[in-house]
């Protein structure tokens, strides 16, 4: 990938379906989904079809599924996959592999085969799907794994779409994705990259705390449009947090083209839009130096 062709990075897409029809979430999951985001699933691509996508806007994406097998009984898309087909598009794509806690040293040997023999370059939690508190000690053999392996882990912050309006929200709970449990994880394994994703609602306080304390933390900012941000969010991506905090989308739930045009008017000061939109996410995936 040469991250000077590109005029922006997008640190948070989902592959959403394979070419032979399989998706990430199920049928009542992904319905919930639309209806939170007010979408459909016309946006939904394959991989390949991903990777033309950025290719025609001149970005780069970060892709990735969600592993919460041992919640939902819902398989995943294959990290061997998305790593497989992310691959034959390197100019654009990066895989992430998402793996779920509950299974153990299962998981941190598949993670380690993911990042020494797929090529996947970081890890995607949802707590609220894969039903686990962030500091649960249950995860912190898949932690340390990814820490000696070197790359980062990005986990879902505060509420999601994935079973809103659900009958009891489809057993999906928000507690476990409360970004203060992840302040323990950062303490504990400090040389990890760690990404708090979204927007946090409602601690988005707790989450602007723990990046500006812990070093390894950082913020994208996906799953919301840039008009809705929080203003103690924008008044710390403005300052303390200009080199942590980067853009992503939620693609499909949000498209770029939609994010970036609402984040044109946002009160973003012009030597900070490129870190946000590039220079930060480049030196995070170790793009640049």
């Amino acid at each position: 990938m040469n991250v000077s062709d590109l005029v922006a990075i997008d640190v948070h897409t989902h592959a959403e379906i394979t070419a032979d029809g399989r998706t990430s979430l199920s049928d009542e999951l992904e319905q919930a989904k639309q209806q939170y985001f007010r979408s459909t699933n016309a946006h939904a691509l394959t991989i390949p079809e991903l990777a033309d996508y950025y290719r025609q806007r001149q970005m780069g994406a970060v892709v990735f599924t969600v592993d919460a097998e041992t919640a939902t009984g819902h398989p995943p898309i294959p990290n061997e996959e998305i790593a497989a087909l992310a691959a034959e598009h390197p100019d654009v794509l990066i895989p992430f592999a998402s793996l779920d806690p509950a299974k153990g040293k299962a998981a941190v040997n598949r993670a380690r085969r993911l990042v020494t023999d797929n090529g996947i370059r970081g890890f995607k939690f949802h707590p609220s799907l894969q039903g686990f508190f962030p500091d649960d000690r249950m995860a912190y053999g898949l932690y340390e794994a990814i820490q000696e392996l070197g790359v980062p882990a990005l986990f879902h912050t505060g509420q999601t779409g994935i079973g809103a309006g659900v009958r009891g929200g489809a057993g999906v709970r928000l507690k476990y994705s409360n970004p203060l449990f992840l302040d323990d994880v950062a303490a504990d394994f400090p040389d990890l990259t760690i990404i708090l994703a979204h927007p946090s609602f409602p601690w988005q306080d707790e989450a602007l705390a723990i990046a500006t304390h812990k070093p390894n933390v950082y913020i994208d900012l996906s799953g919301w449009s840039p008009k809705y941000f929080p203003p103690q969010l924008v008044r710390y991506a403005n300052t303390l947090l200009r080199h942590k905090v980067l853009f992503g989308s939620d693609f499909p739930a949000i498209t770029p083209d939609r994010w970036l045009a609402d984040f044109d008017r946002l009160d973003i000061k012009p030597e900070v839009r490129p870190l946000i939109l590039k220079d930060n996410a480049a030196r995070l995936l170790g793009l640049i130096s």
